[in-house]
């Protein structure tokens, strides 16, 4: 066995794939498994919702449809908070929880760049104590596939995974070939990544002093807050973030065409879109539920709540992404009414479960509208049923060339 907390050799060179978010698998000993495993060339989420959670999702008359297969979802939050975590640090503390039991023997997720702390770098954390380093989020690329496979190697039996949808969506098409005894998966819904430079590029344009900031997060009040070495606490309105500033790729094509926001094969799946607040925690199958139970005794858990109507700022925001014809979306609101609907959107705007759903709904329209724009030979592979499902209502249908056959149907 390794030391407790470990830091593996990563793979440098690695095969081209039109789309990839370096998951992993193409760092791996057989880079050629992108064919079956990656999100972005033919998924294949029934099957994987099958023998993940036992079913697949319902796609009528329910919120799955939404937000994949789940047994529960909870507005969370730890008791007592974990100091220098992000939200409360349930994902950290959780982690902790599963190695303290012993329930699994390691636990591979991202800690920071040794250089640059909002850089992430895959680990492999064996030790309760060793989460510290992993509080917190980070921005950029990362091949955790690459350590999974590596923590199999080394001999390692059961383990936990924290990841993002596309590095989730590969896990699951690997967890058979992997064959560990046990495979626990802690998801998190992709906010949309980009590379760590690109996000210092961003953090430049909302600080005058951005080595200072410590710590950034989207809310669901419409703001994103921000925190300093010296203390202080800024928070910034949805509307008035300068994306108008940023270059076109800021976002790369595969985080506008992602059909997974909310990681839906994951075990359990740790959010904010929910959560009014707090966490929105989402308890996928029986393994999410025991992670859920195990945490029971420092956990406070809400109902979810819903407000608002979404169809208005849903209906809005795919007009600007048809305008920005495969750019950012246009922000062409003057001064004043930002900060009219700045003020306006968190008291009645869309929130709690209504708010969700406007992000998953946007993030289907984006998908879907960047795919038919940039790459329309894969829309008929890449998008699922759930995704046409929640579009049709804006008017967004399926092409006769972006339907499969029955034949290829599974």
């Amino acid at each position: 066995m390794t030391e407790p907390y470990q830091l593996m050799q990563s793979i440098e060179i690695v095969p081209f794939r039109e789309l990839c978010t370096d998951c992993g698998v193409s760092r791996t000993s057989q880079p050629k498994r992108c064919a079956t495993a990656c999100q972005f060339i033919q998924p294949n989420y029934p099957q994987f919702e099958r023998s993940t959670h036992g079913r697949e999702r319902h796609l009528q008359e329910s919120d799955e449809v939404f937000f994949g297969t789940y047994l529960q979802m909870f507005r969370a939050k730890l008791k007592k908070p974990l100091v220098g975590a992000q939200w409360t640090g349930i994902i950290t503390r959780l982690c902790e929880v599963l190695l303290e039991q012993g329930v699994v023997e390691a636990i591979i997720t991202m800690s920071s760049d040794p250089q640059d702390r909002w850089k992430p770098h895959p680990v492999i954390i064996t030790k309760a104590d060793d989460m510290a380093s992993c509080r917190g989020m980070k921005m950029g690329y990362a091949p955790i596939i690459q350590y999974l496979e590596q923590a199999k190697e080394l001999g390692y039996k059961k383990v936990a995974m924290v990841g993002i949808p596309c590095q989730v969506y590969a896990a699951r098409a690997l967890e058979q070939e992997l064959g560990f005894e046990k495979l626990l998966i802690i998801g998190s819904p992709c906010s949309d990544n980009t590379t760590t430079e690109n996000f210092h590029q961003f953090l430049g344009l909302l600080s005058d002093k951005p080595e200072d900031i410590t710590y950034l997060e989207f809310r669901a009040d419409y703001h994103v807050e921000l925190r300093f070495v010296d203390g202080r606490v800024q928070k910034i309105p949805f509307l008035k973030l300068p994306l108008s500033n940023l270059p076109a790729d800021f976002f790369p094509t595969t985080c506008k065409t992602c059909v997974d926001y909310v990681n839906s094969l994951s075990d359990i799946t740790v959010g904010y879109m929910a959560g009014t607040g707090e966490q929105w925690l989402i308890v996928r199958n029986a393994r999410g539920q025991d992670m859920t139970d195990l945490l029971a005794a420092e956990l406070a858990l809400e109902p979810l709540s819903s407000a608002g109507n979404r169809l208005g700022p849903v209906k809005g925001f795919m007009k600007n992404v048809e305008l920005a014809a495969g750019g950012l979306p246009l922000q062409r609101m003057p001064q004043f009414m930002r900060s009219i609907f700045a003020w306006v959107m968190p008291r009645f705007g869309p929130r709690g479960i209504e708010f969700a759903k406007a992000r998953v709904e946007m993030k289907a329209i984006e998908s879907i509208i960047h795919l038919r724009n940039t790459m329309p030979h894969k829309v008929k592979n890449m998008v699922p049923d759930n995704v046409w499902r929640l579009v049709e209502k804006y008017g967004l249908k399926q092409q006769s060339d972006e339907m499969k056959s029955s034949k290829e149907i599974t």
